[in-house]
């Protein structure tokens, strides 16, 4: 295939998915119960807005639910739409946090940042939201406990 063959058969793809600001939720499949959600998201890119060069960061999202969960395509097109965003680290974890608590309500969220090396520094920002009037069920530690083996001897 020609070099001209090839932009052609790309110019005449459907369009895939694009970045997007959008965050889709769903029902949450329990509501009557506090559980913990953890998502890790491993490829989160943004630019420096002094210098334009990019920025990595793993991003963390753990959150209780109220009645809304959020919907995991959708959070994927959001985190990418960052990806030609000029933000400030401080700056871009809380706005995050605001879009992702404005879309879902939750009774507890926190998104923790922790970007790659820039300049010798390295820089973690946690930002949380707690909804008024909600207080976590006191955590249990079943460390007392010895384990135990199914066989006895």
């Amino acid at each position: 295939m020609t070099s001209e063959q090839t932009l052609g058969a790309k110019a005449n793809m459907k369009p895939g998915a694009q970045p997007s600001k959008q965050l889709e939720t769903f029902a949450n499949p329990n509501p009557n119960r506090d559980f913990h959600i953890h998502m890790e998201i491993p490829e989160f890119t943004c630019l420096c807005p002094k210098t334009g060069q990019p920025d990595f960061a793993v991003i963390t999202l753990d959150y209780i639910a109220d009645q809304l969960c959020v919907e995991l395509k959708s959070l994927k097109l959001y985190i990418w739409s960052f990806r030609d965003e000029g933000c400030f680290h401080e700056a871009v974890t809380n706005q995050i946090l605001d879009d992702l608590v404005k879309a879902t309500q939750p009774r507890f969220m926190r998104v923790t940042a922790k970007f790659f090396v820039r300049g010798g520094i390295f820089t973690n920002v946690i930002a949380e939201h707690r909804k008024a009037g909600w207080n976590p069920q006191p955590k249990v530690d079943l460390t007392q406990f010895e384990s135990q083996g199914n066989t006895r001897g």
